[in-house]
């Protein structure tokens, strides 16, 4: 070790307010947009609230113990998560219970579980543990082919029922071959692989097409209510919003408000303005990522950070490119904001691998 340098770093505070941020904000905003659902069908006004708030905080304990855990013992156990992931994948589409005719969640006793929320996190330490123990080099065509090849398993089956999943997978796995590979023209032929899966994804399920026909003309589409009942509620929010809590678009007229669509209610409550600084939230979290990326000696660091980065980021842009009906509806929810317990419990988890990397990585001499 050279003069100037310290084994260990400090915890990223910044990284950490970021979280604890979002999380709060996040709850509010479920709060708000759910408490109608909530009355109406379990005649609690907090009942998603209040799963969620738990879930916030069972996540913020995973995200402390993986932070106080050396990210290298995570990526060591890679292989066995990502293992864990495909048998959980296939467990789903034996045995999941089927919502809206997609099977996603296995049933736990009184819990549920969604098993393409920890095959986001297993992939990214798969492919970190995968491309870090590659001993030749990482520049050629093969490297790129052989990486991706080794996700279409868990692609496969998590896309069978959620594609908007299996496009994120896809897209980490794209962001770790760059950060890793050097050269840029042979990032042409892995793209046109890619849309042509993508393509044969589309084309397999009927209601795929169906939904690219609905997001060219929403109002000729029975399905296309929830688009045009969401660009409803963005439109009239404004520039300052009607006000937490005064949105009327979740009054039953935008499904499952809680869920996907829950930017579209943010928007309506607190306008431009509310809509802008959340982003600003996520841009803000996905540049601390980036920094740790760049500042990390060790390569398992650098690529946990920016797959970490990558899911956060395609998630995000997915989200809100569906809700103001950008790209066709992919179903994909909005991080720390959409209910989702298992969803949340997993993002801390991640956050928690961000800040191992940050408080037991190789500092760069001052």
């Amino acid at each position: 070790m050279n003069a100037g340098e310290n084994p260990t770093g400090k915890t990223d505070m910044v990284l950490i307010v970021l979280v604890l941020v979002l999380a709060a904000v996040g709850l509010a905003a479920l709060f708000s947009a759910s408490e109608y659902n909530g009355r109406v069908r379990f005649d609690d006004s907090a009942y998603y609230f209040k799963k969620q708030l738990f879930a916030t905080a069972l996540g913020l304990l995973v995200m402390y113990l993986v932070a106080k855990t050396d990210y290298h013992v995570s990526v060591a156990l890679a292989p066995v998560a990502y293992l864990l992931s495909l048998l959980l994948s296939t467990a789903v589409l034996l045995f999941g219970q089927e919502i809206n005719g997609s099977k996603r969640w296995l049933n736990l006793g009184p819990l549920s579980f969604q098993p393409s929320e920890f095959a986001k996190m297993a992939v990214i330490l798969f492919l970190v543990w995968q491309i870090s123990r590659t001993k030749k080099k990482t520049t050629g065509f093969w490297f790129m082919a052989r990486t991706m090849l080794t996700l279409l398993p868990v692609v496969g089956l998590v896309g069978s029922n959620n594609l908007s999943t299996a496009v994120i997978i896809l897209g980490i796995g794209v962001m770790l071959i760059f950060v890793a590979n050097p050269r840029y023209l042979q990032f042409l032929a892995l793209g046109s692989a890619g849309i042509s899966f993508i393509a044969v994804f589309l084309a397999a399920e009927s209601y795929r097409l169906e939904r690219l026909a609905i997001w060219r003309d929403p109002e000729k589409y029975e399905k296309g209510f929830q688009t045009i009942q969401g660009l409803y509620a963005i439109g009239s929010g404004g520039v300052f919003g009607l006000g937490p809590g005064n949105s009327i678009q979740k009054l039953g007229f935008v499904p499952e408000a809680q869920n996907d669509m829950i930017f579209s209610i943010v928007c309506e409550e607190t306008g431009i303005v509310g809509a802008f600084l959340l982003i600003l939230l996520f841009v803000l979290l996905i540049w601390r990522l980036c920094v740790l990326a760049l500042n990390c000696r060790d390569l398992s660091g650098t690529l946990l950070c920016a797959g970490i980065m990558a899911h956060m980021a395609i998630q995000v842009i997915l989200n809100i490119a569906v809700v103001t009906n950008t790209i066709p509806n992919t179903g994909i929810t909005l991080p720390f904001v959409s209910y989702g317990g298992t969803s949340v419990v997993f993002l801390m988890g991640e956050m928690g691998l961000a800040l191992s990397v940050s408080s037991h990585r190789q500092r760069k001499a001052a």
